[in-house]
């Protein structure tokens, strides 16, 4: 349960991100809420919460803004006991063809602004001696995939960003582990053949494609108080692809 605690989640708007808030909220959490795009049914959530669900727009891609903006977000929340760094994008393309220009937005949003977001928000956490982060990697951080040479980068450097924060904050009572989903069924898959994607579900033991809901169920755990003794982790959700 997380009944009256405070959660930030990162790229809110839709798929892995909205899943997760959207459990936090049933869960008890209030939650703000960050996202490139304003969700339609906006008004409709927060009303159904009672008003536990802030909403911010903005796209943490401008990384000379992202610092202002979460230390903005701790101020009017008073705190964060929860942070799920969320966002991110891809620009597939094999490594001889990728721009440098989309190899570096992809490092730009899904390792460089999820570095400022957690490193804003465990200053804070630190000073209140507890709280828990949660950044969100990838099974190709871990094991690489043809096309995707850039996201790989980020993914991994998330990765290596996780551990390296929990082993410093850990003695303060700050816990900080990464999740890294296998092929979840959100917009990034949704532009795939349907051939292709029951290819991929073929080879993955429970022959099926990942839910946004089964990430939530993680990130759930180890925002709250039952992963207590849980950090530096890499925890992947992949229906048993890589095991």
């Amino acid at each position: 349960m997380l009944e009256g605690k405070k959660a930030l989640v990162t790229g809110a708007s839709r798929g892995i991100g909205r899943a997760v808030a959207e459990r936090f909220l049933a869960e008890g959490a209030a939650v703000w809420g960050v996202g490139t795009k304003e969700p339609a049914d906006l008004a409709e959530r927060v009303e159904q919460s009672g008003g536990r669900l802030h909403w911010r727009s903005a796209d943490l891609s401008a990384l000379d803004g992202v610092e202002r903006l979460v230390e903005e977000l701790v101020a009017e929340s008073g705190g964060f006991d929860v942070l799920v760094n969320n966002a991110g994008i891809t620009r597939d393309n094999l490594s001889l063809r990728m721009s440098l220009a989309d190899f570096q937005k992809v490092l730009d949003l899904n390792l460089s602004a999820a570095f400022i977001v957690a490193r804003v928000v465990a200053r804070d956490m630190i000073r209140r001696r507890r709280g828990s982060i949660v950044n969100m990697a990838s099974v190709v951080g871990i094991h690489g995939n043809g096309g995707q040479a850039n996201y790989a980068a980020a993914k991994g450097g998330l990765i290596g960003v996780t551990k390296s924060i929990a082993a410093e904050v850990a003695s303060r009572g700050v816990r900080v582990n990464a999740i890294a989903p296998g092929f979840i069924a959100t917009d990034m898959t949704a532009a795939m053949t349907e051939d292709a994607k029951e290819k991929i579900a073929s080879a993955i033991p429970l022959k099926r494609l990942g839910r946004p809901e089964d990430v939530a169920a993680l990130a759930h755990f180890l925002g709250s108080d039952e992963s207590a003794y849980i950090t530096g982790q890499v925890i992947p959700v992949d229906g048993g692809m890589f095991f």
